[in-house]
């Protein structure tokens, strides 16, 4: 006799009602693929375990707070939080290589100051404001995988397993996608240069 697996979306709403073991079957239900996921991208076995933690402390926090979007995608979600904490990690551990001043070498040969200015960072804004518009103007399947590879730093492994498509389908959306932005871009003799 088959047992009946209980949505996630459900499990969620009952946790949020506050049966703490709902919350229980979630993590039990996707913690292989979730912590294999942040395993795959840390070279140690602590930081990973740290980061699979601290993803469901986060989980619980917004759960709790009542501010999760019940989309019917609880997994994608908890990845794209696991994502986030890994990079937030690898930023934070950014090593700055030490640099001696001697007669030789001068630190000022070497710094520039390559921020814009005001000019450059208004024309930027406009630009990523108006290829934000065009993105809005794709079919969902493309601006989905546009966004998670562009804005998101997905790996295409990582849409495909985050939107349950093969790795074909999420690379034909993504050359279709840019395919679809070159035509409106020409269409409408747009330039995207500062």
């Amino acid at each position: 006799m088959a047992t009946i697996q209980i949505p996630d979306a459900l499990l969620v709403k009952n946790y949020i009602a506050g049966d703490e073991n709902a919350l229980a079957v979630l993590i039990q239900r996707h913690q292989s693929k979730i912590y294999g996921f942040i395993y795959s991208k840390m070279a140690d076995r602590d930081v990973a375990d740290d980061i699979f933690q601290d993803t469901f402390i986060k989980v619980i926090k917004t759960l709790k707070s009542n501010s999760y979007n019940e989309e019917g995608k609880f997994l994608p979600w908890v990845m794209r939080i696991s994502h986030n904490l890994i990079v937030d990690h690898y930023r934070k551990n950014k090593k700055m290589p030490m640099l001696r001043e001697t007669e030789e070498f001068s630190i000022f040969s070497i710094l520039t100051d390559s921020s814009l200015n005001a000019e450059g960072r208004i024309i930027t804004d406009v630009i990523e404001k108006d290829l934000r518009k065009i993105i809005q103007e794709l079919p969902n399947d493309q601006k989905e995988v546009l966004m998670m590879r562009i804005y998101q730093d997905y790996s295409f492994n990582e849409i495909a397993e985050l939107t349950g498509v093969s790795i074909n389908t999420a690379l034909g959306r993504m050359r279709y996608a840019i395919l679809n932005l070159r035509k409106v871009i020409e269409k409408n003799q747009i330039i995207l240069t500062n």
